[in-house]
């Protein structure tokens, strides 16, 4: 299934200076008003098309919440503290960033008449034990940011239910693509760095931990598909379905790059999860979400700086998707 077209629509992306906002953001400005309302904390004005209207403020901020919202069709809530670490150190930040904010989100979209879709995440299924874990599998979060996602995953259906809010909320699995840097990038752009440096490519354990990694073009197609279904007030894993060992991807990151970067092995992390793998079943047969981009293209298309269509069947409609600035 191509992406759907949302078209004539008055749509607030919070956080859409960010990695996944900003995809997000580049997917319906041509036919779109767009708004976006960024704190700049992690976000970048480069990652943002001329023609969006930004609001600079903090999204626990009701005041600027309510003027980047007035009015709007659609709201797109990407914004949050994902740091695992940060949460466990000051839970009562993470907790007003992520959770409290969210609240004021659904209660705008109230006053709005506004469906919503909401950022959640694997992290709430903590140690899984069988793969692939499903919408079905008991969540067990570890952090109080897999609590925090949690929570506003059952915000969503009860806001549907409640009060007949149109609300999804996507759990995304580990996604990668353009633009994805800073201190909580993922463990791609970190190698990709690292081998594109020719620096020792450093795993954390042995790396026979697995990921289920998914392209930021096929998490800008699952938010679209959200956005336009009629199956809200539910909860959909957002993956590939597939999954590979972290030392997997240090070769393929290797082998892109023609790096001759070594392997080196670290302390694993405290608390890591061991085996991640979505069931994306569910949103296949509600959403008609299917993902397009093999992680070796998706790695090909950043180490290389190809665009990531070239990787793809020309047939397919994907969202813009580039690495501006």
């Amino acid at each position: 299934m191509n992406s759907p077209t949302i078209r004539d629509q008055t749509i607030l992306v919070t956080g859409g200076a960010g990695f996944i906002g900003s995809h997000i953001t580049d997917a319906l400005v041509p036919h779109n008003d767009v708004r976006v309302l960024d704190d700049f904390s992690t976000g970048h004005r480069r990652n943002l098309p001329d023609e969006v209207r930004t609001i600079e403020g903090d999204i626990g901020d009701p005041i600027a919440l309510q003027e980047a919202a007035r009015g709007v069709d659609i709201i797109f809530h990407q914004a949050a503290l994902v740091s695992v670490t940060q949460s466990v150190d000051d839970p009562r930040t993470s907790n007003r960033t992520n959770l409290d904010s969210t609240v004021l989100i659904l209660e705008q979209a109230r006053q709005e008449d506004a469906r919503v879709v909401l950022a959640s995440s694997a992290a709430i299924y903590g140690h899984p034990n069988e793969l692939p874990v499903s919408e079905r599998t008991p969540p067990d979060p570890t952090s109080p940011y897999g609590i925090q996602k949690l929570a506003i995953d059952q915000y969503a259906r009860l806001y549907d239910e409640l009060y007949d809010l149109p609300a999804v909320a996507l759990r995304y699995f580990n996604v990668y693509g353009p633009r994805q840097q800073g201190p909580y990038s993922g463990v791609i752009s970190t190698f990709l760095e690292q081998a594109q440096e020719g620096d020792p490519l450093t795993i954390d354990g042995d790396g026979e931990q697995t990921r289920d990694f998914v392209h930021v073009s096929d998490v800008v197609r699952a938010n679209l598909l959200a956005a336009t279904t009629d199956r809200t007030g539910e909860a959909y894993n957002i993956g590939t379905g597939e999954s590979a060992t972290i030392l997997e991807l240090a070769e393929i990151i290797r082998e892109v790059t023609d790096s001759n970067s070594t392997i080196v092995h670290e302390p694993p992390r405290a608390g890591d999860v061991r085996h991640s793998q979505a069931d994306i079943s569910k949103a296949s047969k509600q959403l008609g979400f299917e993902p397009r981009i093999s992680l070796e293209a998706g790695i090909q298309s950043l180490g290389t700086a190809e665009p990531i269509e070239s990787a793809v069947d020309d047939e397919v409609e994907l969202p813009s998707i580039d690495s501006r600035g």
